[in-house]
Order: structure tokens, then sequence, then C-alpha cells
């Protein structure tokens, strides 16, 4: 047709190569799937000259060849030489599965979700069952819901005061812990008088404090011992019991449920543990000071007061500041449990009149109660001796306690120790000096069998010394 179309058509002059005839199969191929001789030729092709619908030579018209379709199927291609046929007719008399199948009797609930072994009666008591816990639940929740209603309605946080949060391991909180059981004791004896420290031990009203804290009103029947608590409480206390040598003593009181301190245990420190002094240093109540434990089993020892005899134990020394006034205070741990009695310090003035210069020293807790008990039971208190009086070999060496006398009949007497001898170790415990060898004997009980090696005239002997009471 004519139009804007005609001019992109254009001839096809161009020469085509005739497509390859395939070359015949291989003769075995062609004997294997190849017709047999005198096979009938069964082709699928329609004959010739035949259509649907036509007559055959004998003039009878007939159906189609059921290969075939008719020609009014859009979709055939009429250069194809064969088709599919229709699908394959059911059998004569044999019926449909997809048609009517019977079905099954249906399931119950029990039958499903128990697999039929739930008889009714048991599945009807599951579900009182299940309504019961719902119903206490319910109640539960009802009577925390009301608690809760009523405590908020208690609560005026517009009157909350502000605080500030501190750790339980804070000095501060061991502070507020400790410092109701430390109490200040101050002593008036005639025209003299002294303060000092000390910590309730027991809800009886027991006081643990140091010997030359009360020294004055032990010898004065006119003496006046006052308590004073961390509220302003002042009430009247009396001396149960002193020990001079290891400057202890134990105060009685009268009040109602005293707070009393957590007892520690002094064997479990180590030298660097923080440790906290709690006392009244000159005077000034509650005050709290900090360091560390800069020593164990420290031999120290100082001179009687007022005829009293020499003072000797095992300290804990320590770094934390004391001052005059510690004196029967506390040395508590990094826990607030209390691990040692203050009791002297050393100085680079005068006595009486320096200050703490990081060597404090305390007794050890463990024990201040072994003795405070014996105080409290009997009044007294009794000390293993080896009945010698012994001096160090030198001043600040490490040599040994030299005998300077044995007690006639004592325990070093009868055991064969003698004036002159060197003592440089008693049971276990090595003796450097003079203050040592007091308290690795007391470290023993008394009438126990100690080995004690001395040495004399150059040579070291070991005897066994039955200790005896001071």
């Amino acid at each position: 047709m004519d139009g804007s179309f005609d001019l992109l058509h254009s001839p096809d002059t161009a020469q085509r190569s005739q497509p390859p005839r395939p070359a015949p199969p291989p003769p075995s191929l062609a004997e294997a799937f190849g017709r047999q001789p005198g096979e009938e030729d069964v082709i699928l092709q329609r004959p010739e000259g035949q259509r649907s619908g036509e007559r055959d030579s004998g003039g009878t018209s007939g159906p189609a060849d059921p290969l075939w379709t008719g020609e009014d199927d859009p979709w055939r291609d009429p250069g194809s030489p064969a088709v599919l046929g229709q699908p394959a007719a059911r059998e004569p008399g044999k019926p449909d599965e997809t048609v009517g199948r019977p079905t099954g009797p249906l399931l119950s609930l029990p039958e499903v979700l128990f697999g039929r072994r739930v008889k009714p009666t048991a599945l009807a008591l599951l579900g009182v069952v299940a309504l019961l816990v719902g119903a206490a639940g319910g109640l539960v929740g009802w009577a925390v819901a009301t608690a809760g209603d009523s405590l908020r309605g208690e609560l005026n946080i517009t009157e909350a005061e502000a605080a500030k949060e501190r750790p339980a391991g804070s000095v501060a909180a061991i502070a507020q812990k400790v410092a109701p059981a430390v109490v200040s004791i101050e002593v008036e004896a005639g025209q003299s008088g002294g303060v000092g420290s000390g910590v309730v031990i027991d809800e009886e009203g027991y006081i643990l404090t140091n010997h030359h804290v009360v020294s004055q009103a032990s010898r004065s029947e006119n003496a006046k011992i006052t308590v004073v608590f961390i509220d302003g409480t002042r009430t009247q206390g009396r001396i149960v019991g002193t020990d001079p040598k290891t400057d202890l003593a134990v105060v009685k009181v009268v009040v109602e449920n005293p707070v009393v301190i957590q007892i520690g245990d002094s064997e479990a420190l180590a030298p660097g543990d923080s440790v906290m002094a709690i006392g009244s240093p000159f005077g000034l109540e509650n005050t709290v000071t900090e360091g560390i434990v800069s020593a164990l089993n420290r031999p120290v020892t100082a001179p009687g007061e007022n005829g009293d005899p020499a003072v000797t134990y095992d300290a804990i020394q320590t770094d934390a500041a004391i001052n005059p006034g510690n004196s029967g205070g506390a040395l508590v741990d990094s826990t607030g449990a209390l691990v040692g009695i203050n009791s002297m310090i050393r100085t680079a003035g005068s006595a009486g009149e320096g200050g703490s210069i990081g060597l404090g020293f305390a007794i050890p807790i463990n024990e201040a109660i072994e003795i405070s008990e014996s105080l409290v039971r009997d009044g007294a208190v009794k000390h293993a001796s080896l009945g010698v009086n012994a001096a160090s070999v030198s001043a600040n060496t490490s040599q040994g306690a030299q005998v300077r006398n044995v007690a006639q009949n004592g325990p070093a007497a009868r055991a064969g120790i003698a004036e002159g001898d060197v003592i440089v170790k008693v049971g276990d415990r090595r003796v450097r000096n003079a203050a040592e060898l007091t308290v690795a004997v007391r470290k023993h009980d008394i009438g126990q069998s100690v080995p004690v090696q001395v040495v004399r005239d150059g040579r070291q002997l070991t005897v066994d010394v039955t200790l005896g009471s001071d």
C-alpha cells in the first residue's frame, strides 16, 4: 500500500545458502533403531488428501482420527506433521477417586491436645485448678497494688532531705558506722586529770581502753571517770581491772542499748592494709584519721608511769595520725572491724610535747580481747614468765637479748640458763632484743615447756624451759 512505510521495504536480493542436510545415521544405529524388514509402515501424519469430516473411499463419513484435532484449532500450526491427541478416557465402570471421597470422624479438643488419653473429668479438674491459680495471682497483685498506693500516700517527697551517697567501703561510711561505739574518757583526780578514748566491746557496757588513760583514777579513791558518747550523753564509769604490763584496762558504764563495735581479726592483717584511727586527740572528740598497716609484730616497750612496770607488747605499726588523746581509741580495718587499740606513738620532740610523725602503735585486738576477758572475769591477768631480766645486746641491733640476772629457783634457773647468756630464740620466734624476748615468752601459756636457744661463750645451746607466771 502507498504510505510512509513503503520506503522502508526493500526487496531481499541476497543469496542465501541452503541449510546442510543431516548426514545419514551410522549403520549400527540404523540397525538398532530402524524399521525391521517386513514391518508395516506406521506414520503419524494424516493421509494426504484426508481432512477432518471428509468421507472415506467408501463414501461414508466418520469421526476424525483422535490423533488429530479439528480445523477449528486456532493455535495449531498447519505445517506441523503431528500433534498430541486428547487425554486417555477413564475406564468404564471405574469410579473417580477425586469425587465423593468419604471423610473420617472429627477429633475433639482433648483428643487433639492429649492424644485421647485424658478423661473429661480430668480436663475439667485441670480447668478448675487453672482458675484457682489465676484467682490467687489476682489477689496477690491486688494486695501489692493496695500496699503501694498506701505507701505512696504516706510518703511526702517534698519533705525528703537531699543526702550524699557514699560507697559502703568509703572512709566516711566506715566512720559513721564505727564512731557511735568510740567514746571519750575524762579522768579527774584532784587537781590533775586527762582525756583519752575507749571502745565499747560489749552490750553490757564494758569499754576497752589503755591503762595509762585511767591510771590516775586507779590510784585515787576520789578520782572520777566520765564517759562521753557521740550524742553527748555523759555517764559515770568505774574501773573493772587494769593490766599495766600490756597497757590495757576495762571500764564499765551503765547505759541502755549501747552501740557495740564489731570485733575483727588482727592475725588477718598484712602490711599495706588500709586502717583508720578514731579517737579524741587533744580532747577533739571523734577525730578520724586514715593510713595503712606499716608493720606487724613490732615489739615496743615504754617505761611505766608512777612506778608501774614497763609496758611491752607486740604492736601493729601504722602511719595513721595518732596523737595524745587517741590512746585507747579504735584502730579499724577497711570493713569497720576493730583490729587494734591505739596505745602509743614515737615522736621527734620531748616527751608529752611532740605530735604524730607517722609512727603509731596499737595493741592487736586478738591479744587485747583475751586480756579483757581475764580482767572482766578475775579483775587481773597473769602472763607467762621466763624468770630473767635481760637487756638488748646493743642498741639498735638485732643480736639478741643478754641475760643480766636470773631469778633464783625460777624457770630459767631450773633449765640451766645463766647470767651472760644471750637468748636468740624462744620456740619458733627469733629474739632480736629485750622487748622481743618478753613478747615471745608471753605468746605461750603458763606451765608450757618451750625450747630456748642461747649463745654461751660462742657456742649455741638449746634448753627446754617450763614457763612460770609473773
